[in-house]
């Protein structure tokens, strides 16, 4: 059976669900969470996109990102994915959410209902291969510049969320900035 997302208004009450493929096609608005894992360090864990994802492949992106499943709560969803995708599991706190659009080359649209959800570790993520390419972690004033010297690089919700991230991180985590 094919993977469904949850569609939503834009109070993010849900109104339906549908196929995930026929949801990215129409552009039909989703809910969808993203993770920040952060080190004691304050760097935050980026993952590189595995190169067969069905949009955005080899991209480098936030430490993980998906939907939760009808039904399933999304705290539970983004947990689920960090051990899918990170092989990491930890204490996951929400943040805020933020509604994004962004369209791509082959035809798909990302319209989503955005949870956010922060993490602080200093495990080593064993990253599932299918998933994801590569790791890597960055300071935030690092990744700042290479997001405005090479946007094309990341994915398009890291570039639309990172400085929303920033500035809750600084108010609710400063004491991790360096």
């Amino acid at each position: 059976m094919e993977e469904q997302v949850i569609l939503v208004d834009q109070d993010d009450q849900q109104i339906g669900v549908m196929e995930k493929m026929k949801a990215h096609y129409s552009g039909s608005l989703h809910r969808a969470f993203s993770v920040f894992i952060f080190n004691t360090k304050g760097e935050l864990l980026l993952q590189q996109r595995a190169l067969n994802k069905y949009h955005s492949p080899g991209l480098w992106t936030n430490s993980c990102c998906s939907h939760p499943r009808p039904g399933e709560k999304t705290l539970d969803a983004a947990h689920r994915r960090l051990e899918e995708e990170m092989g990491l599991n930890c204490l996951l706190t929400y943040g805020f959410h933020f509604t994004y659009q962004a369209s791509f080359s082959n035809e798909l649209i990302e319209h989503e209902f955005d949870h956010v959800f922060f993490g602080l570790t200093d495990l080593m993520p064993v990253p599932n291969a299918d998933e994801v390419a590569s790791f890597k972690y960055i300071n935030l004033e690092s990744l700042a510049v290479e997001l405005q010297q090479s946007p094309t690089n990341y994915s398009a919700w890291l570039n639309i969320c990172f400085p929303k991230m920033v500035e809750f991180k600084h108010k609710t985590y400063g004491f991790l900035d360096n």
